[in-house]
């Protein structure tokens, strides 16, 4: 029998489920995809310029730093680091032209990933605090029968 996690062990019924965030799902979802672009942008500029093992380095590092920003996205300043992330990449343009159409179609992504995220997140909010009045009002219907 496999082992049990903290969370399964700690379950109860009518335990509410943890709320996640698709806000920070999203800009993770980007951030990740980005990582993966920057490391190929890495190896095309070894590849085609003069053998330089700077575009390597540097684009390891900046892939680290975009898988290392999602776990601090839930922070009040992790959002701004991922900007800071997505204008690191835009300068990569400076090396190839090719990486500004790719650092700004990012950038656009991002945007729209806390955005569209702090969208759902506001009605996910809205429709969780409606259900609680609900179940308020209606102490009778919200038990759990089998």
């Amino acid at each position: 029998m496999a082992k049990l996690t903290r969370a399964q062990r700690e379950w109860k019924p009518n335990t509410p489920k943890k709320a996640r965030s698709t806000k920070t799902m999203f800009a993770s979802v980007v951030l990740v995809l980005e990582a993966f672009v920057a490391l190929f942008a890495g190896l095309g500029l070894f590849g085609l310029k003069d053998k330089n093992v700077t575009y390597l380095v540097v684009a390891g590092v900046l892939a680290f730093l975009m898988v290392a920003a999602c776990a601090f996205l839930s922070k009040k300043w992790g959002p701004a680091f991922g900007w800071i992330l997505q204008l690191v990449l835009i300068a990569g343009g400076f090396w190839e032209p090719s990486i500004f159409v790719v650092g700004i179609l990012f950038a656009v992504a991002w945007w729209y990933a806390l955005y569209a995220g702090a969208r759902i997140d506001r009605e996910n909010a809205a429709r969780a605090r409606a259900q609680a009045q609900w179940d308020a009002a209606h102490p009778e219907e919200t038990t759990i029968t089998e």
